[in-house]
């Protein structure tokens, strides 16, 4: 299979794929050069863009966050010639670094909408150290729940903005505690108006001094009915 900078565009492929470990602590734009790599050093025949500067056309449905781990994204790729989802997967598992976890590959229609255009929302599994009863943390849950706003700021453009986090909430509950770690389950809703964010919730929950925690995206939800 040719490695050339070819525009044709045969087929499409949709790989779902976790992260974890170092490469939580990536960029987006460093992630996308780390899968431009690795598709090179498979050999994949990508379809490039045209113009002076040709890049390979990959597409990822919902740019993960520098810190979180997964094991539900979503990169849609357009081949210049055609492969079997599995023998994709092989050659791509090959070369894949580790923390890079290749789960699933599919083939998708040519003219199917991208999911980022879709997307509605996406569900967390967040583990935090507090010093405090799961009782405790389940209360201060419950009277954000309550709240008809949440008006926060966020950095927008080099200042401040604000914004209502309380819609972007679409449900959060408590799991679990063990040794003073907490661990919640929340869905928070994403797309055009807003994303909303595990760590602003863990903040808007005004808990005393909580320590270290971990992101964990479980699903990403989109299409025309949400799912």
């Amino acid at each position: 299979m040719s490695v050339t900078m070819r525009t044709e565009i045969v087929q499409r492929l949709r790989v779902t794929f976790g992260v974890d470990g170092p490469l939580r602590y990536i960029s987006v734009l460093d992630m996308g050069r780390l899968w431009e790599r690795l598709l090179r050093r498979a050999r994949i025949p990508l379809a490039y863009t045209q113009g002076f500067n040709p890049h390979p056309r990959l597409q990822f449905a919902s740019p993960l966050p520098v810190g979180y781990s997964s094991e539900c994204e979503l990169l849609d790729l357009w081949l210049a010639e055609r492969m079997e989802p599995m023998q994709f997967a092989a050659m791509a598992r090959d070369q894949a670094p580790r923390g890079l976890t290749i789960l699933q590959v599919e083939e998708v229609f040519l003219g199917a909408p991208a999911p980022q255009a879709l997307m509605h929302a996406a569900h967390y599994r967040v583990r935090f150290w507090a010093e405090i009863s799961g009782e405790d943390v389940e209360r201060a849950l419950d009277r954000l729940l309550k709240q008809p706003s949440l008006v926060r700021q966020r950095q927008k453009k080099g200042h401040l903005a604000d914004y209502d986090l309380r819609p972007l909430i679409q449900e959060a509950r408590y799991l679990s505690s063990e040794g003073g770690y907490h661990e919640l389950y929340m869905i928070l809703r994403t797309g055009a108006e807003g994303a909303g964010r595990p760590e602003e919730v863990l903040e808007a929950l005004g808990l005393p001094a909580i320590g270290n925690y971990t992101i964990h995206r479980v699903r990403l939800v989109w299409g025309a009915k949400g799912g």
